[in-house]
C-alpha cells in the first residue's frame, strides 16, 4: 500500500514545475518522501497529515540516524519532510507546519566536552563553604550539575523560582518557556546554606538585587563573566585540566543521567531542548563511553 500518495505526488509536481528541480533530485526527494509516509502511515497508523506531531517526526528521524546516513542524506530528508509538510500547510491539508521547529544537522559536529563524575565532584568541591564567596561559589555548581541549567538561566534564576518543599526548579528558558526541573538534596543543601549565611551579607540593596537568586560580592545580579570565573576557578582548584566552561557542567548532566539509563526524552524536557535531535548528540558521547567500558572490562575486548 501506498501512503498519502496524491498528497506526495502533487508535492513532487509543485517542485518540478515550480521549483525547476532536476529529474534526479525529485527521484531522491520522492524516495525520501516514500519511506517517511510509509512510516507515518502504516507504522504510527495516521491517516490525515494534520495528526502528525514533531514527535513523530523526530522519532522517523532518531531511526534515520540509527542507520549513520551521511549528514547531507539526512539534511536532504529533513529538507524533503519540513518542504512537503509546509506545502501541505499551503494547500490546507494540516494547518500548521509540525517540521518546522527542526532544524539541518550541522557537518563535522563536535561533540561537547565533559566531565566525568569523579571530576565534577571535585569541581564542586573545589570551593571554601567557610568563606560567603565559597558557599556562593558551592551553590552555583551544585545547582548547575543537579539540573543541566545553561548560563543565563542560572545567572536570571530569582529566589521565588525554587520550589523547596517539591524539590524542583522553575526555569524560564529560551523564548521566555517555563519548565520545571528536579533539584537533589545536596543541591537544595547548598542553596539553603547560601541563602542563610552569605546571600543576605551580600545584598547590599534590594532594588540593585533585583531579586536573582545569586549575587555578586558588590550586590548585583552575577554576571556571565563573574559565573565563567567560578566553573574555570573551581576546576583550576581541583586540578582539572581539561578545557571547562560553564556549558560543561550541562553537558556533564545530560551524559551522566543517559549513562545512568535516562530516558531520552526526559532529558530533552529537563535541558528545555524544542527538539529531541538537538538531545540527540548526548547519545553519542554514552556510547563513547559504553565502548570505553567494554574496551577496558571485557575480557576479549
Amino acid at each position: 500500500m501506498t501512503y498519502f500518495k496524491k498528497q506526495r505526488e502533487q508535492y513532487l509536481y509543485f517542485l518540478k514545475l515550480e521549483k525547476g528541480l532536476a529529474e534526479n533530485s525529485l527521484q531522491s526527494y520522492d524516495n525520501d518522501l516514500r519511506r517517511y509516509l510509509t512510516f507515518i502511515g502504516r507504522d504510527i497508523g495516521i491517516g490525515d497529515l494534520s495528526g502528525v506531531t514533531l514527535g513523530h517526526i523526530e522519532t522517523y528521524l532518531l531511526e534515520l540516524r540509527s542507520m549513520q546516513l551521511s549528514v547531507s542524506t539526512l539534511s536532504r530528508n529533513i529538507s524533503s519532510i519540513r518542504g512537503f509538510h509546509q506545502f501541505a500547510v499551503v494547500e490546507q491539508w494540516c494547518p500548521a507546519n509540525p517540521a518546522e521547529l527542526i532544524e539541518l544537522p550541522r557537518k563535522g559536529r563536535k561533540l561537547p566536552d565533559v566531565l566525568d563524575q569523579h571530576e565534577v565532584a571535585a569541581v564542586i568541591e573545589a570551593p571554601d563553604r567557610r568563606d560567603r564567596l565559597g558557599l556562593r561559589d558551592a551553590a552555583v555548581l551544585e545547582l548547575m550539575y543537579a539540573t543541566g541549567l545553561r548560563a543565563s538561566e542560572t545567572i536570571e534564576l530569582q529566589t521565588d523560582q525554587l520550589i523547596n518543599e517539591l524539590q524542583l526548579v522553575k526555569v524560564i528558558g529560551k523564548g521566555n518557556k517555563e519548565r520545571l526541573v528536579p533539584v537533589g538534596e545536596k543541591a537544595l543543601e547548598a542553596i539553603s546554606d547560601y541563602l542563610r549565611n552569605a546571600r543576605p551579607f551580600l545584598m547590599k540593596n534590594p532594588d540593585t538585587a533585583k531579586n536573582r537568586l545569586f549575587l555578586s560580592y558588590r550586590g548585583k545580579p552575577l554576571s556571565r563573566m563573574s559565573l565563567w570565573h567560578i566553573v574555570t576557578g573551581a576546576a583550576k582548584e581541583a586540578g582539572i585540566t581539561k578545557s571547562i566552561h560553564p556549558h560543561t557542567l550541562r553537558h556533564s548532566f545530560a551524559t551522566h543521567l543517559l549513562e545512568g539509563g535516562a530516558d531520552l526524552r526526559a532529558v530533552q524536557e529537563m535541558l528545555g531542548h524544542v527538539s529531541i535531535l538537538t538531545t540527540e548528540i548526548y547519545t553519542h558521547i554514552d556510547r563513547s563511553f559504553l565502548e570505553e567500558v567494554h574496551r577496558t572490562y571485557h575480557p576479549r575486548a
